[in-house]
């Protein structure tokens, strides 16, 4: 490829949400936003919950003397046009839910290389490769004579090593090579939750393009409608479809699960994993749920594509999409055939009113204030009710609960002593958000807290109303030794 058709191809990317987020004039401030809210924290948040924390964030800015002057509102609207965002609206959901697009997440990803290197021509990574280059040419050889001629010699290596093993003389990795290694597959796991981000986002450009070639098309029945009305899943039988569907039929299968299973059990009652950082141990242990969560959403984005495209074709929508579309082609048409007889200065003796409808994103709705509404005369004091951690956790699943800043209150105190309960860590960090603070603490205890049985505490707060408020709850301390385990 010559030098001209290289500085084409450049020129293009120069629209690629990758390469325009990268070059922004704020793209120190907004990448970090970016990875702080969407990427190390939860991976999807919804509108008013990603607004507040983008609030807090740019006050600590600008308090820091950063100017960053307009609203989150203003700022999620600009993101999601560059594509440095995606916004949906899953089925139940009160509001969208926003989270990154892939490009965002590559761009931060190669920031992170930049601050955090890995090493380079490492003996993992030489090995990874030579293995896998191995299993391609096994696994590709029609040969009979040579397949045959492998298997005899992997089956002498390991008759080799079930006599070492007899005598006692096992070959195990050092220390060292198997931290380098274990370093090396969290690196390729964590590309391969990227992934799902390009696959989502391959979906969502394939869904429109099979719209677009619905609408566009100039016959009775396109290829596209003929296989659709003939049942054929067109998504899903796509190449991305076809890629994604053979890994999640292997991620999904009962024997590869159980053996990523029993693997990442055996490999924390090594030795060497006790050398492992925490940000390892969690990646390590969160492993299995976060592919199947990554996967399982864009599986969800899949079926949803597919079932909306039927549904546009089955219920004859796109006919009143095509029909709008033709007028507008037509309108077009008129247009040029008489710009060269009228000028653009002269009038036409026309006035066209405008609607005066206002289109609005359903972020930007302003919540409804109960406190209009309150009722004259005051409440009757109600009967104390005993709760325990099975209904709050009912509780917190219909509530926003600020976790991220509470876990790291735990981790702060931890850092100063061995142990310490949930009293003492609202003493040292007031309750915030109040008795969800509180409930937001027990749920935390209730996974990785140790309770002391028939034990309780009385915790205190002060609400947004000044008044002091007290509760009882269960005796749960949050150990140091487990501070791994948070995620």
């Amino acid at each position: 490829m010559n030098t001209f058709n290289l500085v084409a191809i450049y020129d293009r990317l120069r629209n690629n949400p990758l390469w325009k987020v990268l070059v922004a004039d704020n793209a120190p401030i907004i990448l970090a936003l970016l990875q702080r809210n969407l990427m190390d924290g939860e991976a999807r948040l919804s509108a008013s919950v990603f607004h507040d924390r983008l609030a807090e964030d740019i006050d600590d800015l600008r308090s820091s003397g950063i100017d960053f002057p307009r609203t989150p509102q203003a700022y999620v609207a600009e993101w999601l046009a560059n594509g440095w965002l995606t916004r949906r609206f899953p089925p139940g959901a009160a509001e969208e839910e926003y989270e990154l697009s892939g490009d965002a997440a590559r761009a931060i990803r190669m920031m992170r290389g930049l601050i955090e290197p890995h090493r380079v021509a490492t003996e993992s990574r030489l090995s990874l490769v030579i293995q896998a280059l191995d299993q391609l040419v096994k696994a590709t050889d029609p040969n009979p004579q040579s397949r045959l001629q492998s298997l005899l010699n992997e089956r002498t290596e390991i008759d080799r090593q079930i006599e070492l093993a007899r005598q006692g003389r096992l070959e195990t990795l050092s220390s060292e090579r198997a931290l380098e290694r274990m370093s090396e597959i969290l690196s390729l796991a964590g590309e391969l939750v990227a992934d799902f981000h390009h696959v989502r986002d391959d979906f969502d450009v394939l869904n429109r393009q099979l719209r677009e070639q619905i609408m566009e098309d100039s016959l009775n029945r396109g290829h596209v409608l003929e296989r659709l009305f003939a049942g054929i899943d067109i998504i899903a039988d796509s190449d991305a479809g076809r890629t994604f569907y053979s890994f999640w039929r292997l991620l999904n299968d009962t024997e590869q699960s159980a053996l990523l299973e029993d693997s990442v059990e055996a490999i924390f009652n090594r030795d060497f994993s006790r050398r492992l950082e925490g940000k390892q141990r969690r990646l390590l242990q969160g492993l299995i749920r976060t592919l199947l969560s990554n996967g399982g959403s864009v599986h969800e984005v899949l079926q949803s594509f597919a079932r909306s495209l039927k549904q546009f074709v089955q219920s004859r929508e796109y006919l009143e999409q095509r029909l709008i579309n033709q007028r507008i082609r037509d309108a077009q048409q008129a247009a040029l055939a008489v710009k060269t007889a009228v000028k653009y200065t002269e009038k036409m003796g026309f006035e066209l009113s405008l609607t005066s409808s206002r289109i609005r994103s359903l972020s930007q709705w302003v919540l409804f204030d109960p406190s209009l509404n309150v009722v004259e005369r005051g409440m009757l004091p109600g009967k104390p009710l005993d709760v325990d951690l099975n209904t709050i956790s009912s509780l917190v699943a219909h509530s926003e609960i600020d976790f991220r800043t509470l876990r790291s209150n735990i981790g702060t105190c931890l850092q100063e002593m061995e142990q310490i309960s949930i009293g003492n860590i609202i003493e040292r960090f007031p309750a915030r958000q109040g008795l969800g603070s509180v409930i937001g603490y027990l749920v935390l205890g209730s996974r990785w807290g140790t309770e002391v049985l028939d034990s309780v505490e009385t915790v205190t707060w002060t609400g947004e109303d000044g008044i002091r408020r007290r509760a009882r709850i269960p005796t749960i301390y949050f150990l140091r030794d487990r501070l791994y385990e948070f995620p």
